[in-house]
């Protein structure tokens, strides 16, 4: 028996029609991303590099923001930039 996932996504289409012209399936989805299902179940989504890339940046800023709470409470180090 398969398991049933969820699909994440507004838009979707299957693989047979992402490989017939897969930047008309991209455009159709304005900017927004599209799960590419096999057998009616969701096999990966398809996104823009715009959108790509500003996931990308809000990954890197959940990252930092947990380091900078992780040192927050940390005691300063005095630093000569001559000593840099």
């Amino acid at each position: 028996m398969q398991t049933v996932r969820p699909i994440l996504a507004d838009n979707s289409t299957s693989i047979s029609e992402l490989k017939k012209n897969p930047m008309a399936v991209v455009e159709q989805a304005d900017g927004f991303p599209v799960a590419v299902l096999n057998r009616n179940q969701p096999a990966f989504y398809c996104i823009p590099a715009e959108a790509y890339e500003v996931l990308m940046d809000k990954l890197e800023d959940i990252e930092l923001a947990k380091i900078v709470e992780e040192r927050k409470e940390q005691g300063e180090i005095e630093v000569n930039l001559d000593d840099l």
